[in-house]
């Protein structure tokens, strides 16, 4: 365990930016030379290798590409590189995640439909597939593994299961799941895979990563609807050079390498998976014996919880403040549905942390 304590005011319990480890903070502290082989080789295509090393037990056939931004930022340079002028998207929704990759196929001008389910209910499997039964013009299908505007975890394999019986092309949104939640990208038939530098890997906000079957990739050249957002051309600079087309983040990298070295040091993806799952099942047990009601029953991730308002009179605002005052953030509500707030389990947050502010909890409940 980092000691997280002493330099920060308070615990990110937000689903990214999340708190970060002394020794991911200390990694920001160097600079580095964006043309230098101690740079380019030594970082970024070590950073690249363990990404896709990570991303399934067979990797042979992938790469990843790195990309400026936050993860939105990487969301929408793969769909506007990864859909040609003939591609129509289905975009399976149900929650803001999913709403903004609607935003973004308007706002690129891509042929896209929309296969919209309740924020608190799982998309069907069945529903999907008579979709694409439906529309025989549909190429790709893009779903969000974790939905974070309420914590729900969609069923990755079922969906994946139908994307592929279809033969289609299967984008995945896993912003909030990948490096917390265990998954193998060529075992479901995941084409394009989709993170961020600050979420359960555990670094600094900054860049975001697409890992991408080759052969999936290589059919992109010329389609990117953007000069800077061209996933194809980014993946090509960084495969014949080394370099970023752009000013790489250069610091926020380095300290994405610290975090790789830390989730290999805890033990991998299962082992973060188990902390990540203890952190919020105490939660969970802690906050029904303060009054909280968790918004869902099922399908609840290990990565951020809804709660209801306990009663009509409710004061978020007053018990935000009095938590950030012991040391503790959390996250207001997103869905539409009822009013909830939502406290995350990610980032270097342990049992210990959750008893605490469990503690907190209680005791401006009395």
């Amino acid at each position: 365990m980092y000691d997280h304590i002493p330099d920060n005011p308070y615990l990110l319990l937000t689903p990214g930016p999340l708190s970060t480890s002394k020794g991911v903070r200390n990694a920001l502290l160097r600079d580095w030379c964006t043309w230098d082989d101690d740079y380019n080789e030594a970082v970024v295509q070590n950073v690249r290798r363990r990404l896709i090393a990570l991303s399934s037990a067979n990797s042979d056939g992938y790469t990843s590409v790195l990309i400026q931004g936050s993860g939105s930022f990487a969301v929408e340079a793969c769909l506007g590189t990864v859909l040609s002028k003939n591609s129509k998207l289905l975009i399976i929704t149900n929650g803001a995640y999913g709403k903004r990759m609607v935003e973004m196929a308007r706002v690129l001008s891509l042929d896209y439909t929309e296969c919209p389910f309740p924020e608190t209910e799982i998309p069907s499997a069945d529903i999907v597939s008579a979709c694409l039964t439906k529309d025989l013009r549909i190429t790709h299908v893009a779903l969000v593994h974790c939905e974070t505007t309420t914590g729900i975890l969609n069923p990755l394999e079922e969906i994946a299961s139908v994307v592929k019986n279809h033969n289609k092309t299967f984008i995945v949104d896993a912003m909030s799941s990948f490096g917390g939640i265990p998954l193998d990208a060529d075992a479901l038939g995941i084409d394009f895979l989709i993170s961020s530098s600050n979420k359960c890997i555990q670094g600094v906000p900054g860049f975001a990563f697409v890992i991408a079957r080759k052969t999936a990739l290589e059919d992109c050249g010329g389609n990117a609807r953007s000069l800077c957002l061209d996933l194809f051309s980014q993946w090509k600079e960084m495969d014949l050079t080394g370099k970023w087309r752009y000013t790489s983040p250069t610091h926020i990298v380095r300290a994405f390498y610290q975090a790789l070295d830390e989730l290999e040091t805890e033990g991998g993806i299962p082992a973060r998976f188990k902390r990540y799952s203890e952190n919020q099942q105490l939660l969970v047990s802690g906050m029904e014996e303060a009054g909280f009601t968790p918004l869902l029953q099922k399908n609840q991730s290990p990565i951020i919880t809804s709660f209801l308002y306990p009663d009509p009179g409710f004061d978020f605002k007053a018990f935000y403040t009095a938590l950030k005052q012991q040391g503790f953030v959390i996250y207001p509500g997103k869905i539409s549905q009822a009013p909830t707030f939502r406290i995350g389990t990610i980032g270097e947050v342990y049992p210990c942390d959750i008893k605490r502010l469990l503690g907190v909890i209680q005791q401006y409940k009395r």
